[in-house]
């Protein structure tokens, strides 16, 4: 039972560092030491995306799960978790380069709240 809690309690992490990453440069805005940490998250995450390697997360919640003698599951969180319960597979690129406009979007917004004269 422990372990199957564990398990979905890192399931919450990751869904909340996928948020965090999308919505961190507007949460920057509001108090801007998040930044410092955004930074480092958007990497990581952009290098899972364009590397392939996997997230420490999902090996995480796979270790509680067998722990729990339950099924783990094969490919990665978004893939288990996200694709084709959330939005179809097909619309995998759709979705990044969203996701990549709206982070893009966020700094943008950062900066130009940082420097009022260059919106002049």
């Amino acid at each position: 039972m422990v372990y199957r809690v564990l398990a979905d309690a890192v399931v919450f992490l990751h869904f909340a560092f996928i948020t965090f990453v999308v919505t961190g440069p507007y949460l920057a805005r509001l108090w801007r030491p998040v930044v410092w940490l955004h930074l480092p998250a958007l990497v990581w995450a952009v290098g899972i995306v364009a590397v392939g390697y996997e997230c420490p997360l999902t090996a995480l919640e796979n270790h509680f799960r067998r722990l729990a003698d339950e099924r783990i599951y094969p490919g990665g969180f978004v893939d288990h978790y996200i694709e084709n319960v959330i939005y179809p597979q097909r619309y995998t690129p759709l979705v990044l380069t969203l996701a990549a406009m709206v982070i893009a979007a966020g700094y943008a917004s950062l900066v130009r709240a940082a420097h009022p004269a260059a919106q002049r």
